[in-house]
């Protein structure tokens, strides 16, 4: 940011990009560790609102909690150890990354109201401008964007 008195020019300082904010959690799976992720989860919107001036009103909330809600149970069922919570935002968007040892990729099932369970990515899609899902060394990573307003 530059100031201009009497047209000349004054860098004041303000001119260095600011950086997401960023915070990562570790979970073992063992029980609890959902309600544990989703607490985490509050505290980091509750924390851009802070910092950042977040726009996030209550609905922005609580989809937010439901999408790390379904992206931790699924990596607390399919895989077969410690998961990674990872979360980046800004003033407008939430990137939400969970990191699993299973490098099986999740599969999207076609909609079906009569099916019982497996409901997951199909609302994580519901609430994400985009989701992606990706092999690394170790496991796999499914990311999903979310936007605070909309």
């Amino acid at each position: 940011m530059s100031k201009h008195l009497g047209g000349d020019v004054i860098p004041t300082g303000f001119d260095v990009p600011v950086e997401p904010l960023r915070r990562a959690a570790h979970y073992t799976g063992e029980p609890g560790c959902i309600a544990e992720a989703r607490d985490f989860a509050a505290r980091f919107l509750e924390q851009l609102r802070t910092e950042w001036c977040a726009d996030a009103d209550r609905r922005a909330g609580g989809e937010l909690l439901l999408l790390v809600s379904e992206l931790v149970t699924n990596a607390d069922r399919h895989s077969n150890g410690p998961y990674i919570l990872e979360l980046e935002g800004t003033d407008s968007e939430v990137t939400v990354s969970v990191y699993d040892s299973s490098s099986a990729l999740p599969r999207r099932f076609p909609k079906d109201p009569e099916r019982i369970g497996r409901h997951g990515l199909e609302i994580v899609h519901a609430l994400a401008s985009e989701v992606t899902a990706e092999r690394v060394p170790v496991g796999k990573r499914v990311r999903a964007r979310f936007r605070l307003s909309r």
